[in-house]
């Protein structure tokens, strides 16, 4: 501390006096003053758990909506499971009359429309999504994914009225009819050829599943780094093969995400389906038959089932559906959140 006198001094001719304690340090902190950090710190804390806590709670309540659903369904199968056991998985029967009750066909009906609507979806829904991302101009590109998307918020009703009014009848009168006239003899086109069906089915689940893979797959492609496309332009490769070295390659585990996104919507579908596949129990080979999903016989039969056991078991048949549906969607996230994060570690 410098020491100053009270006696005047000259600066530039004219006499001042410096006040004491002018270049003293500042004051020693009070007793009010050393305590209203801390006060405002724990102020500061409590509301930060406090706005931990309330969105936690929201967190929360999904996974407990979550596993109420869950609990209750298997509740209500129980005398279902109680009394088919496995045995409802694996047998075609579907009796209500006779209350026996089999899955099997409806299994075999959602997987096999799920699988003819990747078959169609997924190289239309690749190729959208590089053309968007790789090739298209900025402007254009906006444009095209917009209105790919806007394709996911029609309703599936309309989807249905358009499949019953216009799709069905092209393919009674035209494709279905040929291929029942020249390749009948093989099994998967064996039968008249009713319009609705099978073949009806997955081709309107093909249309609704298209911009849920080429939206996730065009988010995918742009989170892939740009220094990998520009190292194999720069070793001389050409546009496709940096798309299929550098991106595609690299995209692979989130497009097999989006892909699997695709297939737990298909798999969920219900008016759509419902209208056009034909609504049959039973298991058939041909493209060109009608046949039943899980979601289509929960929805036609619910309000019907006035036996105990009856309700039970299209209920066991949702607890299977909501099980399959779960799980495709949790590893199909996993696998596009460890493809952007991966992109996002190179950037």
């Amino acid at each position: 501390m410098i020491a100053v006198s009270d006696k005047p001094i000259r600066a530039g001719g004219r006499r001042s006096r410096i006040p004491p304690g002018a270049f003293s340090g500042p004051p020693p902190p009070g007793p009010s003053q050393g305590k209203e950090p801390a006060a405002g710190g724990r102020s500061r804390f409590n509301a930060d758990a406090i706005f931990r806590g309330i969105t936690g709670s929201f967190a929360g309540f999904v996974l407990l909506l979550v596993a109420g659903m869950a609990t209750v369904m298997t509740i209500a199968s129980m005398p279902a499971i109680r009394k088919f056991g496995w045995h409802f998985l694996v047998s075609s029967t579907w009796d209500p009359v006779q209350d026996q009750y089999g899955a099997l066909p409806f299994l075999f009906g959602t997987l096999l429309s799920s699988f003819l609507a990747l078959l169609i979806a997924v190289p239309l829904s690749l190729g959208i999504a590089t053309f968007l991302s790789e090739l298209a101009p900025e402007r254009p590109a906006r444009i095209l994914g917009f209105l790919v998307e806007l394709l996911a918020a029609i309703p599936s009703v309309i989807y249905g009225l358009w499949g019953i009014f216009v799709m069905v009848p092209m393919l009674r009168n035209g494709p279905q009819a040929w291929l029942s006239a020249h390749l009948g003899f093989l099994p998967i086109f064996a039968g008249p050829a009713y319009g609705v069906g099978m073949m009806a089915a997955g081709l309107i689940l093909a249309i609704m599943i298209l911009p849920t893979i080429s939206a996730i797959s065009l988010e995918v492609f742009r989170a892939v780094p740009r220094a990998q496309r520009e190292a194999a332009l720069a070793l001389g490769a050409t546009r496709w093969e940096t798309t299929r070295m550098a991106v595609l390659s690299y995209a692979r585990p989130g497009i097999l995400g989006a892909v699997i996104l695709g297939l737990g919507r298909a798999l969920g579908e219900t008016m759509a389906v419902t209208m056009l596949i034909g609504n049959r129990p039973a298991i058939s080979a041909s493209l060109l038959a009608p046949g039943y999903t899980m979601a289509s016989v929960i929805a036609n039969e619910f309000s019907e089932a006035t036996g105990d056991l009856y309700l039970s078991a299209l209920i066991e048949v949702a607890l299977v559906l909501f099980g399959l549906t779960v799980l495709l969607n949790v590893g199909a996230r996993y696998l596009v959140w460890s493809t952007v994060k991966r992109g996002e570690n190179r950037a």
